[in-house]
């Protein structure tokens, strides 16, 4: 079972840890891909076994067809996670990755065997809605966000050939998640954990905070100072909370 898991075309797993008693499922930000989370993989490890998931339509799966809404995202998410529920497992997921996590918690919960935390980073509550139309912006134009929200690599916004190559990932995202809408009074049993930055152009605090109402667990808010990826500043405070909450609630399920 193992071997074959290891095939999907959606899981890399960077650094194995067998051994580990709690798993963490790690799911990017639109138009973000799975080595996103490889220094928090190479972090945790080997206390916690960390899976980040490769979306259709970037690096190795390019010629895939990206996925235009967020229920197919979800969908197709939780059928590949499924398999490697065999031990405690928390997600985390940043901007579109936030609400993806939330809306596969909703779906595996629904079959007994949802996360035992979810950590939503960089992302107003999925009940807080905002008009945005990034996805129906010509090329320039989602550049132009990209460079807004400082989110992708200065050297791929510099290679017009690379960026070519994944702003049709990137249109794709944009279109699930800014045509997404939640189901109305919908909450995870799971404890969610909100991290989100003061300067954040994407997301306000009431914003965040709204997660509140979206568990009926624990909740908890972390406020960095920072924009929409503050994250990339305050990765080892980030990592050792990931760490500690993870840990904790893995133990508590065993």
């Amino acid at each position: 079972m193992a071997e074959l898991r290891e095939n999907s075309a959606w899981v890399r797993r960077f650094h194995p840890s067998p051994e580990s008693s709690v798993r963490l499922v790690c799911l990017p930000h639109a138009g973000g891909s799975a080595s996103f989370y490889f220094p928090m993989s190479q972090a945790l490890s080997p206390a916690v076994d960390v899976l980040c998931l490769q979306y259709p339509g970037r690096q190795e799966r390019r010629q895939e067809p990206g996925i235009e809404n967020i229920p197919d995202y979800a969908d197709a998410i939780a059928a590949e996670l499924k398999p490697w529920l065999d031990v405690p497992t928390a997600f985390f997921g940043h901007s579109m990755g936030a609400i993806l996590a939330y809306e596969v918690a909703l779906r595996l919960e629904r079959e007994g065997a949802g996360p035992v935390a979810l950590f939503a980073s960089g992302r107003r509550a999925p009940s807080r809605y905002r008009e945005e139309n990034v996805h129906r912006r010509d090329d320039d134009g989602i550049v132009r966000e990209m460079q807004l929200l400082s989110g992708t690599d200065a050297r791929v916004l510099g290679d017009e050939e690379i960026l070519r190559m994944v702003l049709p990932a990137i249109r794709s995202d944009y279109t699930a998640i800014e045509t997404y809408r939640s189901e109305p009074g919908a909450a995870v049993r799971a404890p969610i954990t909100v991290f989100t930055g003061d300067r954040d152009p994407r997301t306000s605090l009431e914003e965040a905070e709204a997660w509140r109402a979206h568990t009926e667990g624990e909740f908890d808010i972390q406020v960095f100072p920072g924009g929409h990826f503050f994250l990339a500043n305050h990765s080892a405070k980030i990592i050792e909370i990931v760490s500690a909450k993870t840990s904790a609630v893995g133990s508590q399920r065993h």
